[in-house]
């Protein structure tokens, strides 16, 4: 890269509001999120753990989108590929570790539900369900709740193209448009729902619904984690400003199977993957920043070296930690009296 182009890409993150410790710690997230997940397909065929949903190529997005909300007051409905996004809100990979393994300690569900259902009460992570959706007008109704309250939080959900089709996506759109509630509704677009691609769910453009419910809908490229930051970044502004909800359709790539239990290669072509993996987000940001001047291969190893430290500790703690006691098997299920142990 020439040098007039170093000094015009160091300014794009610079121009967003982004240090340069900031640009780092948005790449150090995404990979987290991608050396994770690996181990996770690793660990499910080692027979270690019953089953993984990757969220593989779809880390840029959703890291860029964490950073660029309030981390301190908005309250977040993520999908189930969204670790790079719980990571990003403040998630450690030792909890997320604990959910695959289905122990006690689990902060999502005290390993009662299936990995990727997050649910984070201290960090304001809204506990999902798996019809897919239905967390699109939970989103909605805690954003009529800051309308409300005259509190100046958002909510923020994401949701697969393909579940965009589900009426709990419409009505929620509906809700939020006619009530202008502060809520950003954003459509992680990877191009196949499960097995179906996109040209035979989605009949024109997910964020050109927006049209229909009085609101900007905005598409953005899901690979470049800045331009996402800056989308997300002024939907929040927006919605504090009483300006109402924004859809953001973010296009990127599952590059992995839909799970552990999926063989993609069923429905596309190797030569499909290989060619969307070039395209990759992660190493493409990781070369802006070495463009900037701010990053080498030096530090990325050493980064690798911590990440896999963290991720080790992690995985060695959920494979030890305690499962749930049989007697608790109806926790959560009915009221209890908080001096006997309830919640």
């Amino acid at each position: 890269m020439t040098p007039t182009g170093s000094t015009q890409q160091a300014s794009r993150h610079a121009e967003l509001g982004l240090s340069d410790d900031q640009a780092i710690d948005m790449y150090a997230t995404m990979l987290t999120a991608r050396k994770f997940d690996e181990r996770n397909l690793l660990l499910q065929r080692a027979g270690k753990i019953n089953f993984h949903v990757s969220g593989i190529g779809q880390e840029p997005a959703q890291v860029a989108a964490a950073f660029a909300l309030d981390r301190e007051q908005d309250y977040f409905l993520p999908y189930y590929r969204d670790y790079g996004f719980v990571l990003g809100v403040g998630m450690t990979v030792r909890e997320l570790m604990l959910s695959v393994f289905a122990k006690a300690e689990d902060p999502n569900s005290g390993g009662r539900q299936m990995p990727g259902h997050f649910g984070h009460k201290k960090l304001r992570i809204v506990t999902g369900s798996s019809p897919v959706t239905t967390q699109v007008p939970h989103a909605v109704g805690i954003a009529l709740a800051a309308k409300m309250k005259r509190k100046k939080f958002v909510s923020f959900v994401t949701f697969g193209e393909g579940s965009s089709n589900q009426g709990d996506f419409h009505e929620g759109c509906n809700f939020a448009g006619v009530h202008k509630l502060p809520v950003i509704i954003m459509c992680e677009n990877n191009r196949y729902a499960i097995s179906t691609p996109l040209h035979k769910s989605v009949s024109g453009n997910i964020y050109e619904r927006a049209i229909g419910y009085g609101f900007p809908g905005i598409r953005v490229d899901g690979n470049d984690p800045l331009e996402v930051y800056r989308v997300v970044k002024e939907a929040r502004e927006r919605a504090v400003a009483g300006e109402g909800p924004t859809l953001i359709e973010a296009m990127m790539y599952r590059l992995s199977p839909h799970s552990t239990s999926d063989n993609d290669l069923a429905y596309r072509t190797k030569e499909e993957v290989d060619e969307y993996r070039a395209k990759d987000g992660v190493q493409h940001y990781k070369q802006y920043l070495i463009d900037c001047g701010i990053w080498n291969e030096e530090k990325d190893a050493e980064l690798l070296q911590k990440i896999r430290a963290v991720i080790d500790d992690a995985t060695e703690y959920g494979d030890r930690a305690p499962f749930p006691q049989p007697e608790s098997v109806l926790r959560h299920v009915y009221a209890e009296d908080d001096r006997e142990g309830g919640r």
